[in-house]
């Protein structure tokens, strides 16, 4: 049975037109403050992305329990922040604990609720999977602090950023094939997107050497999909809840940079 939210497909104008405003600007500004300031303008970035996705998140779900979902959005950022700038050498075994205490204050959140409780397993899903949201934008810091991280995080964020506008920006005018019923999202926006990951990332290698640049294809094809695929699913998110306002866009423009996160991580250590 389609669900009510969905029998009526969204405008695709207001579907894709806010967000992919909202990526050059987080784009943008992630690359300034990084190239300008270093860490703290990487730090200054992501504590800004984060307080942003918290407060979109539990605005456009309709998490029940909206300010203990603030509050337990807000400590696992901060917390996340904490656990990859403080050691001598970034590593995500941090966040490790950052999401087992912040999934159990979610469980005693959501149990103690006032009874009855409606909608609980489903507002509990939302938190915990904020909570691993803004760990994952976390991982940005790490990226950052590998050896020549700066370049793999610039280049990892325009990436995605060139993925997730290519990917609106076609669904605005072609969006089919359509992939689903109810959410104006196309197969050839999927399948760009990631080339457009690819082409940034392949113009951002060091050298024409084979080995640079298959690196480079595998950097930008692995972020490219996986922004795309999550820019789909914040596509579900907002289809479904039309009436989230400005909180929409944050969401589509902010967690796929999240979910590509831990992906730049793990292929720039490993010198991919």
């Amino acid at each position: 049975m389609t669900p009510p939210a969905l029998e009526q497909e969204p405008s695709s104008r207001t579907h894709h037109l806010p967000a992919a405003g909202l990526v050059v600007v987080v784009t943008a500004g992630v690359a300034v403050l990084s190239e300008t300031q270093g860490e703290r303008g990487r730090l200054i970035a992501v504590a800004v992305l984060q307080v942003a996705l918290v407060a979109a998140w539990v605005i456009a779900t309709g998490i029940r329990g909206r300010l203990g979902s603030l509050a337990l959005g807000a400590a696992a950022a901060a917390g996340a922040d904490a656990a990859m700038l403080l050691p001598d050498r970034p590593q995500l075994d941090g966040l490790l604990a950052v999401l087992a205490l912040g999934f159990l204050a979610a469980i005693v959140h959501q149990m103690t609720r006032p009874s009855p409780r409606p909608y609980l397993v489903a507002s509990l899903a939302g938190v915990v999977l904020l909570l691993c949201s803004v760990s994952s934008l976390a991982v940005l810091l790490a990226v950052g602090r590998l050896d020549d991280g700066e370049r793999a995080l610039l280049t990892g964020v325009l990436a995605v950023g060139a993925a997730l506008l290519v990917g609106h920006l076609l669904d605005l005018v072609v969006p089919r094939p359509q992939i689903t019923a109810g959410v104006p999202c196309g197969l050839p926006g999927l399948v760009l997107a990631v080339l457009a990951a690819v082409a940034v990332a392949l113009a951002r290698r060091e050298s024409g050497s084979l080995l640079d640049t298959l690196s480079a294809l595998t950097y930008g094809a692995a972020l490219g999909g996986v922004a795309a695929l999550m820019s789909l699913g914040a596509s579900y998110v907002v289809a479904e809840r039309g009436g989230g306002g400005w909180a929409l866009p944050v969401v589509q423009a902010v967690l796929p940079l999240a979910a590509a996160a831990p992906v730049a991580y793990a292929l720039a250590l490993h010198g991919t």
